[in-house]
């Protein structure tokens, strides 16, 4: 089951934040078919939110079709965002990863350092690739 978290610093609204957490565990395998949603009571326990946000969130990932309510059961994944071929492509892009972050605290940075230049460094590629394509 996911385990919602948030960032008072990203910028990201919290319900946004919820949205985008679950839509990462779809595409990265982490959620399935069929699979439960933490209930709105354990999220606000957990993450110490409106349960109107919660509620929200979870309404704007059915309208997207990625999850349905069943009233007195819970609200479950109806589709995933990732085929097999994409989450067997990602374990070695993982590890590579991790090797990369290893360096980077060998190297001295912290958390906050690290998802810096990994942001400064994905928009600059993904800008550069944008450029190329138009």
């Amino acid at each position: 089951m996911i385990e919602f978290h948030l960032d008072s610093r990203s910028g990201v609204s919290p319900y946004m934040q919820l949205i985008q957490q679950v839509r990462h565990a779809l595409r990265l395998g982490l959620l399935k078919e069929g699979d439960k949603l933490p209930t709105v009571k354990d999220v606000v326990a957990r993450v110490a939110i409106n349960p109107n946000t919660v509620l929200k969130a979870y309404r704007e990932l059915e309208y997207e079709g990625l999850v349905q309510p069943r009233p007195g059961l819970g609200t479950f994944v109806t589709r995933s965002l990732g085929s097999e071929e994409d989450l067997a492509a990602h374990e070695p892009l993982r590890r590579d990863l991790e090797g990369w972050l290893a360096k980077a605290r060998d190297a001295g940075l912290d958390e906050e350092s690290i998802e810096a230049l990994f942001i400064q460094t994905f928009r600059r590629f993904s800008a550069e690739r944008a450029g190329r394509r138009g």
